[in-house]
Protein backbone atom coordinates (compact mmCIF):
# COMPACT_ATOMS: atom_id res chain seq x y z
CA UNK A 1 0.00 0.00 0.00
CA UNK A 2 1.32 3.41 -0.98
CA UNK A 3 0.68 6.32 1.41
CA UNK A 4 0.26 9.83 -0.06
CA UNK A 5 0.40 12.73 2.41
CA UNK A 6 0.14 15.80 0.17
CA UNK A 7 -2.53 16.30 -2.47
CA UNK A 8 -0.42 18.98 -4.20
CA UNK A 9 2.49 16.66 -5.01
CA UNK A 10 1.16 13.36 -6.34
CA UNK A 11 3.04 10.85 -8.47
CA UNK A 12 1.33 9.81 -11.72
CA UNK A 13 0.88 6.21 -10.51
CA UNK A 14 -1.06 7.49 -7.48
CA UNK A 15 -3.69 9.26 -9.57
CA UNK A 16 -6.82 7.70 -11.07
CA UNK A 17 -7.93 5.71 -8.01
CA UNK A 18 -11.45 4.85 -6.92
CA UNK A 19 -11.45 6.02 -3.32
CA UNK A 20 -13.62 5.96 -0.22
CA UNK A 21 -13.54 9.20 1.77
CA UNK A 22 -13.90 9.58 5.54
CA UNK A 23 -12.11 9.44 8.87
CA UNK A 24 -12.32 5.63 9.16
CA UNK A 25 -11.78 5.60 12.94
CA UNK A 26 -12.07 1.94 13.88
CA UNK A 27 -12.53 0.80 10.24
CA UNK A 28 -15.91 -0.64 11.23
CA UNK A 29 -18.48 -2.44 9.07
CA UNK A 30 -19.87 0.85 7.75
CA UNK A 31 -16.41 1.92 6.65
CA UNK A 32 -15.80 -1.48 5.09
CA UNK A 33 -19.01 -1.23 3.05
CA UNK A 34 -17.89 2.16 1.69
CA UNK A 35 -14.52 0.65 0.73
CA UNK A 36 -16.26 -2.30 -0.96
CA UNK A 37 -18.35 0.11 -3.04
CA UNK A 38 -15.20 1.97 -4.10
CA UNK A 39 -13.64 -1.34 -5.14
CA UNK A 40 -16.69 -2.26 -7.21
CA UNK A 41 -17.24 1.19 -8.78
CA UNK A 42 -14.15 1.09 -11.00
CA UNK A 43 -12.69 -2.44 -10.81
CA UNK A 44 -9.65 -1.62 -12.95
CA UNK A 45 -8.63 1.41 -10.83
CA UNK A 46 -6.37 1.30 -7.76
CA UNK A 47 -8.47 1.01 -4.60
CA UNK A 48 -7.98 4.10 -2.46
CA UNK A 49 -8.99 5.64 0.84
CA UNK A 50 -8.84 9.36 1.55
CA UNK A 51 -8.61 10.26 5.21
CA UNK A 52 -7.20 13.01 7.38
CA UNK A 53 -4.49 13.37 10.02
CA UNK A 54 -4.95 14.64 12.60
CA UNK A 55 -8.62 13.77 12.86
CA UNK A 56 -10.58 17.00 12.21
CA UNK A 57 -12.16 16.69 15.66
CA UNK A 58 -8.69 16.84 17.21
CA UNK A 59 -7.83 19.88 15.09
CA UNK A 60 -10.91 21.85 16.11
CA UNK A 61 -10.97 20.69 19.78
CA UNK A 62 -7.38 19.83 20.77
CA UNK A 63 -8.17 19.84 24.49
CA UNK A 64 -11.14 17.45 24.27
CA UNK A 65 -10.80 14.01 25.92
CA UNK A 66 -9.22 11.30 23.75
CA UNK A 67 -11.79 9.65 21.49
CA UNK A 68 -9.93 7.77 18.77
CA UNK A 69 -10.53 4.04 18.50
CA UNK A 70 -7.20 3.41 16.81
CA UNK A 71 -3.92 5.13 16.14
CA UNK A 72 -2.81 6.41 12.75
CA UNK A 73 -0.53 3.38 12.29
CA UNK A 74 -3.20 0.89 13.35
CA UNK A 75 -5.71 2.39 10.93
CA UNK A 76 -3.21 2.11 8.06
CA UNK A 77 -2.49 -1.50 8.97
CA UNK A 78 -6.19 -2.39 9.02
CA UNK A 79 -6.83 -0.66 5.68
CA UNK A 80 -3.94 -2.52 4.08
CA UNK A 81 -5.44 -5.82 5.26
CA UNK A 82 -8.65 -4.85 3.44
CA UNK A 83 -6.77 -4.52 0.16
CA UNK A 84 -6.45 -0.72 0.00
CA UNK A 85 -3.69 0.16 -2.47
CA UNK A 86 -3.53 3.97 -2.06
CA UNK A 87 -3.98 5.67 1.30
CA UNK A 88 -4.36 9.43 0.87
CA UNK A 89 -3.63 10.53 4.42
CA UNK A 90 -4.01 14.27 4.03
CA UNK A 91 -2.79 16.73 6.69
CA UNK A 92 -5.79 18.46 8.21
CA UNK A 93 -4.65 22.03 8.76
CA UNK A 94 -5.89 25.61 8.48
CA UNK A 95 -5.49 25.61 4.71
CA UNK A 96 -7.53 22.47 4.16
CA UNK A 97 -10.16 23.51 6.72
CA UNK A 98 -10.64 26.84 4.94
CA UNK A 99 -11.51 25.34 1.54
CA UNK A 100 -15.10 25.87 0.48
CA UNK A 101 -16.88 22.64 -0.59
CA UNK A 102 -16.47 23.38 -4.30
CA UNK A 103 -12.80 24.26 -3.78
CA UNK A 104 -12.24 20.98 -1.95
CA UNK A 105 -13.80 19.03 -4.81
CA UNK A 106 -11.80 20.90 -7.44
CA UNK A 107 -8.40 21.27 -5.77
CA UNK A 108 -8.17 18.09 -3.75
CA UNK A 109 -10.31 15.42 -5.44
CA UNK A 110 -10.09 16.49 -9.09
CA UNK A 111 -6.88 18.42 -9.71
CA UNK A 112 -4.76 17.26 -6.79
CA UNK A 113 -5.38 13.52 -6.47
CA UNK A 114 -7.02 13.00 -9.86
CA UNK A 115 -9.54 10.52 -8.47
CA UNK A 116 -11.77 8.73 -10.97
CA UNK A 117 -14.50 7.90 -8.48
CA UNK A 118 -15.27 8.61 -4.83
CA UNK A 119 -17.60 6.93 -2.36
CA UNK A 120 -18.93 8.67 0.75
CA UNK A 121 -21.46 7.85 3.44
CA UNK A 122 -24.94 9.36 3.30
CA UNK A 123 -24.08 11.63 6.24
CA UNK A 124 -20.81 12.89 4.71
CA UNK A 125 -20.06 16.62 5.14
CA UNK A 126 -17.02 18.45 3.80
CA UNK A 127 -15.49 21.85 3.18
CA UNK A 128 -15.39 24.98 5.31
CA UNK A 129 -17.78 24.74 8.29
CA UNK A 130 -18.89 21.30 6.98
CA UNK A 131 -21.09 23.14 4.49
CA UNK A 132 -20.90 20.55 1.71
CA UNK A 133 -23.18 17.50 1.63
CA UNK A 134 -23.04 14.19 -0.18
CA UNK A 135 -25.55 15.53 -2.71
CA UNK A 136 -23.30 18.54 -3.33
CA UNK A 137 -20.44 16.17 -4.06
CA UNK A 138 -22.54 14.34 -6.65
CA UNK A 139 -23.18 17.65 -8.39
CA UNK A 140 -19.53 18.67 -8.29
CA UNK A 141 -18.49 15.28 -9.65
CA UNK A 142 -20.82 15.63 -12.62
CA UNK A 143 -19.37 19.06 -13.36
CA UNK A 144 -15.70 18.14 -12.83
CA UNK A 145 -15.57 14.66 -14.30
CA UNK A 146 -15.35 12.22 -11.39
CA UNK A 147 -17.96 9.67 -10.36
CA UNK A 148 -19.66 9.69 -6.96
CA UNK A 149 -21.47 6.96 -5.05
CA UNK A 150 -23.38 7.65 -1.83
CA UNK A 151 -23.25 4.66 0.50
CA UNK A 152 -26.25 4.00 2.76
CA UNK A 153 -25.70 3.91 6.51
CA UNK A 154 -25.23 0.39 7.86
CA UNK A 155 -27.54 -0.83 10.61
CA UNK A 156 -27.15 -3.81 12.90
CA UNK A 157 -29.87 -4.90 15.34
CA UNK A 158 -31.86 -1.74 14.51
CA UNK A 159 -28.93 0.50 15.49
CA UNK A 160 -26.71 2.44 13.10
CA UNK A 161 -23.13 1.23 13.04
CA UNK A 162 -20.91 4.18 13.98
CA UNK A 163 -17.68 5.02 15.76
CA UNK A 164 -19.79 6.72 18.46
CA UNK A 165 -21.83 3.56 19.09
CA UNK A 166 -18.63 1.51 19.27
CA UNK A 167 -17.10 3.91 21.81
CA UNK A 168 -20.22 3.59 23.94
CA UNK A 169 -20.07 -0.20 23.83
CA UNK A 170 -16.40 -0.21 24.82
CA UNK A 171 -17.00 2.28 27.64
CA UNK A 172 -19.61 -0.11 29.01
CA UNK A 173 -17.37 -3.17 28.67
CA UNK A 174 -19.48 -4.67 25.87
CA UNK A 175 -16.57 -5.92 23.80
CA UNK A 176 -18.58 -8.39 21.73
CA UNK A 177 -21.13 -5.73 20.79
CA UNK A 178 -18.25 -3.51 19.68
CA UNK A 179 -16.75 -6.38 17.68
CA UNK A 180 -20.10 -7.01 15.97
CA UNK A 181 -20.07 -3.42 14.69
CA UNK A 182 -16.36 -3.37 13.89
CA UNK A 183 -16.29 -6.69 12.08
CA UNK A 184 -13.19 -7.52 14.13
CA UNK A 185 -12.06 -7.43 17.77
CA UNK A 186 -11.26 -3.99 19.12
CA UNK A 187 -7.49 -3.81 19.41
CA UNK A 188 -4.94 -1.66 21.16
CA UNK A 189 -1.69 -1.51 19.20
CA UNK A 190 1.74 -0.10 19.88
CA UNK A 191 5.20 -0.86 21.23
CA UNK A 192 5.78 -2.52 24.57
CA UNK A 193 7.03 0.09 27.03
CA UNK A 194 8.89 -0.14 30.31
CA UNK A 195 6.91 -0.51 33.53
CA UNK A 196 7.60 -0.77 37.23
CA UNK A 197 7.94 -4.58 37.04
CA UNK A 198 5.45 -5.17 39.85
CA UNK A 199 3.82 -7.92 37.80
CA UNK A 200 7.11 -9.81 37.63
CA UNK A 201 7.41 -9.63 41.40
CA UNK A 202 3.88 -11.06 41.72
CA UNK A 203 4.58 -13.93 39.31
CA UNK A 204 2.70 -12.22 36.47
CA UNK A 205 5.20 -10.38 34.23
CA UNK A 206 3.30 -8.07 31.91
CA UNK A 207 3.88 -6.31 28.60
CA UNK A 208 2.85 -2.68 29.12
CA UNK A 209 1.35 -0.48 26.40
CA UNK A 210 0.26 3.15 26.37
CA UNK A 211 -3.36 4.11 25.68
CA UNK A 212 -2.54 7.83 25.40
CA UNK A 213 -4.64 9.60 22.72
CA UNK A 214 -7.07 6.66 22.50
CA UNK A 215 -10.63 6.34 23.74
CA UNK A 216 -10.32 4.37 27.00
CA UNK A 217 -12.50 1.24 27.15
CA UNK A 218 -13.99 0.30 30.52
CA UNK A 219 -11.23 -0.12 33.08
CA UNK A 220 -10.73 -3.60 34.42
CA UNK A 221 -9.51 -7.04 33.43
CA UNK A 222 -9.96 -8.59 29.98
CA UNK A 223 -9.47 -11.90 28.24
CA UNK A 224 -7.26 -10.99 25.29
CA UNK A 225 -5.73 -12.26 22.09
CA UNK A 226 -2.16 -11.07 21.64
CA UNK A 227 -0.35 -10.63 18.33
CA UNK A 228 3.38 -10.00 18.63
CA UNK A 229 3.96 -8.29 15.30
CA UNK A 230 7.72 -8.45 14.88
CA UNK A 231 10.88 -10.08 16.16
CA UNK A 232 11.83 -13.59 17.29
CA UNK A 233 8.60 -14.03 19.26
CA UNK A 234 6.23 -12.97 16.45
CA UNK A 235 2.98 -14.89 16.58
CA UNK A 236 -0.44 -15.09 18.21
CA UNK A 237 -0.94 -15.86 21.88
CA UNK A 238 -3.67 -15.93 24.54
CA UNK A 239 -3.50 -13.77 27.63
CA UNK A 240 -5.20 -11.72 30.30
CA UNK A 241 -4.83 -7.95 30.56
CA UNK A 242 -5.49 -5.18 33.03
CA UNK A 243 -6.53 -1.82 31.63
CA UNK A 244 -6.59 1.17 33.97
CA UNK A 245 -4.73 3.05 36.69
CA UNK A 246 -3.68 0.16 38.99
CA UNK A 247 -5.41 1.36 42.21
CA UNK A 248 -3.48 -1.07 44.42
CA UNK A 249 -0.37 1.03 43.82
CA UNK A 250 -1.65 4.61 43.97
CA UNK A 251 -3.03 6.76 41.17
CA UNK A 252 -1.20 6.08 37.91
CA UNK A 253 -1.44 7.03 34.25
CA UNK A 254 -3.86 4.62 32.52
CA UNK A 255 -2.24 1.92 30.44
CA UNK A 256 -2.70 -1.69 29.31
CA UNK A 257 -0.76 -4.45 31.06
CA UNK A 258 -0.91 -7.86 29.38
CA UNK A 259 0.18 -11.18 30.85
CA UNK A 260 0.86 -13.50 27.91
CA UNK A 261 0.13 -17.14 28.76
CA UNK A 262 2.89 -19.71 28.44
CA UNK A 263 5.42 -17.16 27.20
CA UNK A 264 9.02 -16.43 28.07
CA UNK A 265 11.05 -13.73 26.39
CA UNK A 266 11.86 -10.03 26.15
CA UNK A 267 9.22 -7.90 24.42
CA UNK A 268 10.45 -4.39 25.28
CA UNK A 269 10.10 -2.14 22.26
CA UNK A 270 8.30 -4.81 20.24
CA UNK A 271 5.07 -3.76 18.48
CA UNK A 272 2.05 -5.69 19.73
CA UNK A 273 -1.66 -5.79 18.96
CA UNK A 274 -3.95 -6.77 21.84
CA UNK A 275 -7.58 -7.70 21.10
CA UNK A 276 -10.09 -7.11 23.91
CA UNK A 277 -12.30 -10.23 23.80
CA UNK A 278 -14.18 -10.23 27.11
CA UNK A 279 -14.43 -7.78 30.01
CA UNK A 280 -14.07 -10.03 33.06
CA UNK A 281 -14.45 -7.50 35.88
CA UNK A 282 -13.84 -3.88 36.82
CA UNK A 283 -10.74 -2.51 38.52
CA UNK A 284 -10.49 -3.28 42.21
CA UNK A 285 -8.29 -2.36 45.15
CA UNK A 286 -7.52 -5.42 47.28
CA UNK A 287 -6.74 -5.60 50.98
CA UNK A 288 -3.47 -7.48 50.42
CA UNK A 289 -1.09 -8.68 47.72
CA UNK A 290 -2.16 -12.24 48.54
CA UNK A 291 -5.77 -11.36 47.70
CA UNK A 292 -4.64 -9.68 44.49
CA UNK A 293 -2.62 -12.72 43.40
CA UNK A 294 -5.55 -15.04 44.16
CA UNK A 295 -7.80 -12.90 41.98
CA UNK A 296 -5.19 -12.83 39.21
CA UNK A 297 -5.11 -16.64 39.32
CA UNK A 298 -8.89 -16.71 38.95
CA UNK A 299 -8.81 -14.13 36.14
CA UNK A 300 -6.24 -16.18 34.24
CA UNK A 301 -8.26 -19.37 34.57
CA UNK A 302 -11.42 -17.60 33.38
CA UNK A 303 -9.60 -16.03 30.46
CA UNK A 304 -8.10 -19.35 29.37
CA UNK A 305 -11.56 -20.92 29.34
CA UNK A 306 -13.11 -18.07 27.32
CA UNK A 307 -10.34 -18.00 24.74
CA UNK A 308 -10.30 -21.79 24.38
CA UNK A 309 -13.94 -21.62 23.34
CA UNK A 310 -13.39 -19.13 20.50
Amino acid sequence: MRIVRDYQFVEPEDRGASAAIGNFDGVHLGHQSVIDLARAAVPDAPLGVMTFEPHPRVYFAPDAPPFRLMSQAARASRLQKLGVERLYELPFNAGLAALAPEEFAARVICEGLGLRHVVVGADFCFGRKRAGTADDLVRFGAEMGFGVTIAPLIERSSATVSSTAIRTALSEGRTRDAAAMLGHWHRIEGPVIGGEQRGRELGYPTANMSIDDLHPPAFGVYAVLVDVLEGPHAGTYHGVASLGVRPMFGENRPNLETFVFDFSGDLYGTPMSVALVEHLRGEEKFDSLEALIAQMDADSAQSRAILAAL
